[in-house]
Protein backbone atom coordinates (compact mmCIF):
# COMPACT_ATOMS: atom_id res chain seq x y z
CA UNK A 1 0.00 0.00 0.00
CA UNK A 2 1.28 3.19 -0.94
CA UNK A 3 2.50 6.16 1.51
CA UNK A 4 -1.05 8.10 2.95
CA UNK A 5 0.42 11.79 3.75
CA UNK A 6 -2.08 14.37 4.31
CA UNK A 7 -1.71 17.70 4.37
CA UNK A 8 -2.46 18.16 7.97
CA UNK A 9 0.63 16.43 8.23
CA UNK A 10 2.61 18.85 5.50
CA UNK A 11 1.47 22.08 7.33
CA UNK A 12 2.71 20.80 10.83
CA UNK A 13 6.13 19.91 9.27
CA UNK A 14 6.32 23.20 7.57
CA UNK A 15 5.75 24.84 10.36
CA UNK A 16 8.58 22.94 12.41
CA UNK A 17 10.89 23.64 10.05
CA UNK A 18 10.14 27.08 9.98
CA UNK A 19 10.14 27.42 13.56
CA UNK A 20 13.06 24.68 14.72
CA UNK A 21 10.76 24.14 18.02
CA UNK A 22 7.81 21.87 19.15
CA UNK A 23 6.46 24.33 20.97
CA UNK A 24 6.48 27.12 18.90
CA UNK A 25 5.31 25.57 15.70
CA UNK A 26 2.07 23.98 17.56
CA UNK A 27 1.45 27.54 18.73
CA UNK A 28 1.87 28.90 15.01
CA UNK A 29 -0.87 25.71 14.02
CA UNK A 30 -2.89 26.50 16.99
CA UNK A 31 -2.63 23.17 18.69
CA UNK A 32 -1.32 21.20 20.77
CA UNK A 33 2.39 19.82 20.81
CA UNK A 34 1.39 16.43 21.70
CA UNK A 35 -1.05 17.00 18.26
CA UNK A 36 1.75 18.28 16.23
CA UNK A 37 4.76 15.61 17.18
CA UNK A 38 1.79 12.70 16.64
CA UNK A 39 1.57 13.87 13.11
CA UNK A 40 5.18 14.40 12.29
CA UNK A 41 6.12 11.24 13.63
CA UNK A 42 3.15 9.56 11.73
CA UNK A 43 4.45 11.84 8.75
CA UNK A 44 7.57 10.16 9.27
CA UNK A 45 6.61 6.48 9.16
CA UNK A 46 4.72 7.02 6.37
CA UNK A 47 7.74 8.14 4.45
CA UNK A 48 10.09 6.09 5.79
CA UNK A 49 12.68 8.60 6.82
CA UNK A 50 14.16 10.30 9.66
CA UNK A 51 13.02 13.98 9.38
CA UNK A 52 13.92 15.39 12.71
CA UNK A 53 15.99 14.51 15.12
CA UNK A 54 14.79 15.65 18.44
CA UNK A 55 18.16 17.06 20.75
CA UNK A 56 18.36 18.93 24.32
CA UNK A 57 18.71 22.33 22.34
CA UNK A 58 15.40 22.11 19.61
CA UNK A 59 14.97 20.53 16.47
CA UNK A 60 17.13 19.89 14.02
CA UNK A 61 16.13 18.39 10.60
CA UNK A 62 17.87 16.04 8.86
CA UNK A 63 19.60 16.16 5.46
CA UNK A 64 16.39 14.51 3.98
CA UNK A 65 14.11 16.15 6.30
CA UNK A 66 15.55 19.59 4.82
CA UNK A 67 14.64 18.18 1.57
CA UNK A 68 10.69 16.75 2.27
CA UNK A 69 10.54 20.38 4.13
CA UNK A 70 11.32 22.44 0.74
CA UNK A 71 9.14 20.35 -0.96
CA UNK A 72 6.27 20.47 1.70
CA UNK A 73 6.61 24.22 1.31
CA UNK A 74 5.84 24.29 -2.57
CA UNK A 75 2.63 21.96 -2.13
CA UNK A 76 1.33 23.87 0.38
CA UNK A 77 1.82 27.09 -1.55
CA UNK A 78 0.43 25.39 -4.66
CA UNK A 79 -2.90 24.41 -2.48
CA UNK A 80 -2.82 27.80 -1.43
CA UNK A 81 -3.26 29.26 -4.87
CA UNK A 82 -5.59 26.55 -6.00
CA UNK A 83 -8.07 27.42 -3.04
CA UNK A 84 -7.67 31.16 -4.01
CA UNK A 85 -8.30 30.53 -7.70
CA UNK A 86 -11.20 29.04 -6.64
CA UNK A 87 -12.37 31.47 -4.19
CA UNK A 88 -11.55 34.72 -6.22
CA UNK A 89 -11.43 33.97 -10.39
CA UNK A 90 -14.06 35.98 -11.00
CA UNK A 91 -13.24 38.70 -8.37
CA UNK A 92 -9.81 40.97 -8.99
CA UNK A 93 -8.67 41.74 -6.14
CA UNK A 94 -10.39 40.24 -2.93
CA UNK A 95 -9.66 37.79 -0.58
CA UNK A 96 -6.41 37.43 0.69
CA UNK A 97 -3.04 38.72 -1.02
CA UNK A 98 0.33 38.40 0.69
CA UNK A 99 2.81 41.11 -0.92
CA UNK A 100 6.15 41.79 0.00
CA UNK A 101 7.73 45.00 -0.19
CA UNK A 102 11.95 45.96 0.68
CA UNK A 103 12.44 48.49 3.24
CA UNK A 104 13.68 51.08 0.26
CA UNK A 105 9.95 51.59 -1.09
CA UNK A 106 7.74 50.33 1.34
CA UNK A 107 7.81 53.73 3.54
CA UNK A 108 7.28 55.62 0.53
CA UNK A 109 4.79 53.28 -1.60
CA UNK A 110 2.86 52.53 0.98
CA UNK A 111 1.38 55.14 2.49
CA UNK A 112 -0.10 56.58 -0.79
CA UNK A 113 -0.95 53.07 -2.14
CA UNK A 114 -3.20 51.80 0.53
CA UNK A 115 -5.97 54.23 0.55
CA UNK A 116 -6.13 53.50 -3.34
CA UNK A 117 -6.52 49.94 -2.29
CA UNK A 118 -8.84 49.92 0.50
CA UNK A 119 -10.97 52.36 -1.85
CA UNK A 120 -11.07 50.57 -4.84
CA UNK A 121 -11.06 47.09 -3.30
CA UNK A 122 -12.80 46.90 -0.09
CA UNK A 123 -12.79 43.02 0.00
CA UNK A 124 -9.13 42.76 -0.10
CA UNK A 125 -7.40 41.18 2.70
CA UNK A 126 -3.75 42.64 2.54
CA UNK A 127 -0.54 40.89 4.44
CA UNK A 128 2.54 43.05 4.05
CA UNK A 129 5.64 41.26 4.64
CA UNK A 130 8.97 43.81 4.85
CA UNK A 131 12.01 42.10 4.45
CA UNK A 132 15.16 42.27 1.78
CA UNK A 133 15.15 40.91 -1.74
CA UNK A 134 16.76 37.95 -1.27
CA UNK A 135 14.43 36.19 1.77
CA UNK A 136 11.31 37.27 -0.65
CA UNK A 137 12.32 35.76 -3.62
CA UNK A 138 12.65 32.97 -1.64
CA UNK A 139 9.31 33.02 0.09
CA UNK A 140 7.55 33.93 -3.63
CA UNK A 141 9.44 30.55 -4.82
CA UNK A 142 8.11 29.22 -1.56
CA UNK A 143 4.27 30.22 -1.70
CA UNK A 144 4.50 31.92 1.45
CA UNK A 145 3.91 35.43 -0.59
CA UNK A 146 2.11 36.27 -3.32
CA UNK A 147 3.32 39.28 -5.30
CA UNK A 148 6.35 41.25 -4.35
CA UNK A 149 7.08 44.97 -5.17
CA UNK A 150 10.97 45.36 -5.54
CA UNK A 151 13.66 46.57 -7.57
CA UNK A 152 14.43 45.25 -10.86
CA UNK A 153 15.96 42.58 -12.14
CA UNK A 154 14.99 39.51 -10.70
CA UNK A 155 16.40 36.27 -12.86
CA UNK A 156 14.72 33.47 -11.60
CA UNK A 157 13.26 30.96 -14.33
CA UNK A 158 10.19 30.71 -12.32
CA UNK A 159 9.52 34.18 -11.43
CA UNK A 160 7.73 36.54 -14.09
CA UNK A 161 8.32 40.47 -13.56
CA UNK A 162 6.67 43.83 -14.73
CA UNK A 163 8.71 46.63 -14.71
CA UNK A 164 6.24 50.12 -13.83
CA UNK A 165 8.35 52.96 -13.42
CA UNK A 166 12.37 54.27 -13.08
CA UNK A 167 13.26 55.72 -9.72
CA UNK A 168 15.87 58.16 -10.07
CA UNK A 169 18.75 58.47 -7.48
CA UNK A 170 20.05 62.04 -6.57
CA UNK A 171 23.03 63.13 -4.53
CA UNK A 172 22.78 63.92 -1.24
CA UNK A 173 24.70 66.32 0.69
CA UNK A 174 25.31 68.39 3.72
CA UNK A 175 23.14 71.64 4.23
CA UNK A 176 26.84 73.46 4.33
CA UNK A 177 27.97 71.97 0.74
CA UNK A 178 24.97 72.55 -1.29
CA UNK A 179 26.15 72.69 -5.17
CA UNK A 180 25.47 75.15 -7.73
CA UNK A 181 22.27 74.79 -10.17
CA UNK A 182 24.62 74.73 -13.32
CA UNK A 183 26.91 71.68 -11.80
CA UNK A 184 25.50 68.48 -12.22
CA UNK A 185 27.16 65.37 -10.10
CA UNK A 186 29.29 62.84 -11.53
CA UNK A 187 31.26 59.72 -10.48
CA UNK A 188 34.69 61.83 -10.00
CA UNK A 189 33.00 63.52 -7.24
CA UNK A 190 31.95 60.57 -4.80
CA UNK A 191 35.75 59.66 -5.64
CA UNK A 192 37.25 61.04 -2.12
CA UNK A 193 33.60 61.71 -0.16
CA UNK A 194 32.63 59.45 2.79
CA UNK A 195 29.65 57.34 1.02
CA UNK A 196 27.11 56.68 3.27
CA UNK A 197 24.77 53.52 1.95
CA UNK A 198 22.45 50.81 3.70
CA UNK A 199 24.19 47.92 5.49
CA UNK A 200 24.93 44.46 2.83
CA UNK A 201 21.87 42.84 1.80
CA UNK A 202 20.05 46.15 1.04
CA UNK A 203 19.84 46.05 -3.29
CA UNK A 204 19.76 49.85 -2.82
CA UNK A 205 23.25 49.33 -1.44
CA UNK A 206 24.28 47.26 -4.56
CA UNK A 207 22.56 49.45 -6.87
CA UNK A 208 24.60 52.73 -5.29
CA UNK A 209 28.32 50.68 -5.77
CA UNK A 210 27.68 49.70 -9.02
CA UNK A 211 27.00 53.33 -10.31
CA UNK A 212 29.86 54.37 -8.79
CA UNK A 213 32.07 51.40 -10.19
CA UNK A 214 32.98 50.40 -6.55
CA UNK A 215 32.70 47.57 -4.66
CA UNK A 216 35.57 47.67 -1.16
CA UNK A 217 36.30 50.97 -0.20
CA UNK A 218 37.56 53.04 2.72
CA UNK A 219 35.24 55.24 2.37
CA UNK A 220 32.59 53.31 1.94
CA UNK A 221 30.35 53.01 5.74
CA UNK A 222 27.65 50.48 5.71
CA UNK A 223 28.54 50.06 9.14
CA UNK A 224 24.75 48.16 10.64
CA UNK A 225 22.72 51.26 8.69
CA UNK A 226 19.33 49.74 7.70
CA UNK A 227 17.20 52.24 6.82
CA UNK A 228 17.50 55.21 4.58
CA UNK A 229 15.68 57.83 7.57
CA UNK A 230 19.14 57.12 9.44
CA UNK A 231 21.50 57.79 6.12
CA UNK A 232 19.64 61.31 5.89
CA UNK A 233 20.45 62.03 9.64
CA UNK A 234 23.53 61.43 8.93
CA UNK A 235 24.14 63.44 5.72
CA UNK A 236 21.95 66.25 7.38
CA UNK A 237 24.52 66.38 10.09
CA UNK A 238 27.63 66.17 8.18
CA UNK A 239 29.05 62.76 8.43
CA UNK A 240 29.23 62.05 4.72
CA UNK A 241 27.21 62.05 1.34
CA UNK A 242 24.84 59.58 -0.30
CA UNK A 243 22.82 58.83 -3.21
CA UNK A 244 18.74 58.79 -2.39
CA UNK A 245 16.01 57.57 -4.44
CA UNK A 246 13.53 60.24 -5.72
CA UNK A 247 10.85 57.97 -4.40
CA UNK A 248 11.67 58.88 -0.63
CA UNK A 249 12.32 62.45 -1.16
CA UNK A 250 8.81 63.72 0.47
CA UNK A 251 9.26 61.46 3.14
CA UNK A 252 12.68 61.73 4.16
CA UNK A 253 13.23 65.55 3.50
CA UNK A 254 10.76 66.77 6.05
CA UNK A 255 12.09 69.29 8.49
CA UNK A 256 15.40 68.55 6.95
CA UNK A 257 17.83 71.11 4.77
CA UNK A 258 20.31 68.54 2.15
CA UNK A 259 22.29 69.13 -0.79
CA UNK A 260 20.54 67.97 -3.73
CA UNK A 261 21.85 67.48 -7.09
CA UNK A 262 20.76 65.78 -10.03
CA UNK A 263 23.50 63.42 -12.06
CA UNK A 264 24.85 64.24 -15.13
CA UNK A 265 23.49 61.80 -18.33
CA UNK A 266 22.55 59.05 -18.02
CA UNK A 267 20.84 59.30 -14.78
CA UNK A 268 21.12 56.56 -12.20
CA UNK A 269 18.00 54.92 -11.45
CA UNK A 270 16.13 51.98 -10.53
CA UNK A 271 14.09 49.71 -12.20
CA UNK A 272 10.92 49.56 -9.54
CA UNK A 273 8.37 46.46 -10.53
CA UNK A 274 6.00 43.15 -9.42
CA UNK A 275 7.22 39.74 -9.41
CA UNK A 276 5.13 36.94 -8.76
CA UNK A 277 5.12 33.17 -9.43
CA UNK A 278 4.94 32.41 -13.44
CA UNK A 279 2.43 29.48 -12.44
CA UNK A 280 0.13 31.66 -10.25
CA UNK A 281 -3.12 31.89 -11.38
CA UNK A 282 -3.88 35.61 -10.56
CA UNK A 283 -2.24 37.89 -13.10
CA UNK A 284 -4.99 39.30 -13.80
CA UNK A 285 -4.93 40.85 -9.56
CA UNK A 286 -1.48 41.64 -10.54
CA UNK A 287 -2.09 43.89 -13.18
CA UNK A 288 -4.29 45.60 -11.09
CA UNK A 289 -2.08 46.26 -8.89
CA UNK A 290 0.60 47.09 -11.06
CA UNK A 291 -2.22 49.94 -12.48
CA UNK A 292 -2.58 51.33 -8.92
CA UNK A 293 1.24 51.11 -7.90
CA UNK A 294 1.35 53.53 -10.72
CA UNK A 295 -1.05 55.96 -9.85
CA UNK A 296 0.19 55.65 -6.62
CA UNK A 297 4.05 56.74 -8.02
CA UNK A 298 2.57 59.78 -9.77
CA UNK A 299 0.31 60.94 -7.05
CA UNK A 300 2.32 59.98 -3.80
CA UNK A 301 5.84 59.78 -4.79
CA UNK A 302 6.96 62.33 -7.22
CA UNK A 303 5.19 65.64 -7.79
CA UNK A 304 3.87 65.94 -11.46
CA UNK A 305 6.29 66.66 -13.96
CA UNK A 306 9.21 65.00 -11.35
CA UNK A 307 9.33 68.58 -9.94
CA UNK A 308 11.34 68.71 -6.70
CA UNK A 309 9.10 68.19 -3.66
CA UNK A 310 7.76 71.72 -2.08
CA UNK A 311 9.42 71.53 1.09
CA UNK A 312 12.83 71.68 -0.06
CA UNK A 313 14.70 73.72 -2.36
CA UNK A 314 14.13 73.50 -5.83
CA UNK A 315 16.97 71.56 -7.53
CA UNK A 316 17.50 74.44 -10.38
CA UNK A 317 17.98 77.49 -7.53
CA UNK A 318 21.46 78.26 -7.08
CA UNK A 319 23.19 77.81 -3.90
CA UNK A 320 23.67 80.94 -1.83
Amino acid sequence: MPPHVTLKQLRYFDALAREQHFGRAAESCAVTQPALSMQIHELEEQLGLLLVERTRAGVLLSDKGREIATRAARILGDVHEMIEYAQHCNNVLSGSLRLGVIPSIAPYMLPPLLPLLREGYPTLELHVRETQTLPLVQELIDGKLDVLLLALPIIQPEIETRALFDDRFLLALPPERKLSSRVRATKDLLEHERLLLLEEGHCLREQALTYCSLQQASTINTFGVSSLSTIVEMVAAGYGITLLPEMCLNVELRGRDLGLTRFADPEPSRSVGLAWRSTSPRTADFEALARLIKLAWSQGCVPPGRKHPRHTRPLSEPSS
